[in-house]
């Protein structure tokens, strides 16, 4: 499944897959790539049952929804104010998903099947000269970059604060119990904090959102040496799942890529 659009002088090309894995019995992950907007979101479920599926799915849709409509006519924020103060693209990102946050969290007091249900989201959205990372739970954003991959986003997982205050190390969190255990998801409380990532896009650059069940089963240079060595977006996003299948596949495992181009050029 690929699309892509054009920028100032560029062009980006997306190409995204889900897969069940090889444990589960059912796919939890959500993933939406561009199709009016410039917008796409990988969202990871939890709390069994098919309420995680149903919890990312609403992620989606709710922030594809939010981007359509913001996209109309003036920002919608209600309940939320506007900070001046930042770009309205920002903004819409912000807004998006805590209203989705909400309406989780919301139905998810109401329903007694959906009672714990939340979901992790990254949230890709470009403009001609940025890209706006809007992020909450443990599912990434990577950038491949001059045969370097760097992380952009960082996880909101217990494991993750701990090695932050350095209670953990590194090597001891690959063993380490509860390195599932998340602290920041959509659903959890009424509101949620989102964090906010602006970058610049460079011709060359591949950007890889993804599920835990990729960055679960792979090193980030195992990563980096499929996105090298496959130019072709669909071809790559097949053979990352493919490769974190082959090392276990224990979740679902959901991969969305963007490359920057050059500009296709009419022939003069």
């Amino acid at each position: 499944m690929s699309t892509s659009f054009p920028l100032d002088g560029m062009r980006v090309r997306f190409a995204g897959a889900t897969h069940i894995g090889r444990k589960r019995d059912h796919n939890e992950d959500s993933f939406s790539l561009p199709e009016n907007e410039r917008l796409a979101i990988v969202a990871d479920g939890m709390g069994g049952h098919a309420s995680g599926e149903v919890a990312s799915r609403l992620a989606v849709e709710l922030i594809s929804d939010h981007f359509a409509e913001t996209g109309k006519q003036q920002t919608l924020t209600w309940p939320y104010k506007v900070d001046r103060d930042l770009r309205t693209h920002v903004n819409r990102m912000t807004t998006g998903i805590m209203l989705a946050n909400l309406e989780i969290w919301e139905r998810s007091q109401r329903e007694q099947r959906f009672k714990g249900m939340g979901t992790t989201c990254v949230a890709l959205y470009f403009l001609d000269d940025a890209i706006i990372i809007g992020h909450v739970g443990d599912s990434r954003v990577y950038r491949s970059r001059d045969n370097k991959i760097t992380q952009l986003t960082e996880d909101h997982s217990l494991i993750n604060d701990y090695i932050r205050m350095k209670r953990v190390t590194p090597e001891e969190a690959e063993n380490w119990p509860h390195k599932n255990v998340i602290v920041r998801a959509l659903g959890m409380k009424e509101s949620v904090q989102v964090d906010i990532i602006t970058e610049k896009p460079h011709i060359g650059d591949t950007i890889l959102m993804c599920s835990d069940g990729l960055t679960g089963m792979l090193k980030d240079d195992q990563m980096q040496h499929i996105l090298m060595a496959e130019r072709d977006l669909d071809r790559a996003v097949e053979k990352l799942i493919d490769a974190a299948n082959e090392e276990g596949g224990v979740d679902n495992i959901s991969v969305v890529l963007a490359r920057v181009e050059p500009e296709a050029r009419a022939p003069s």
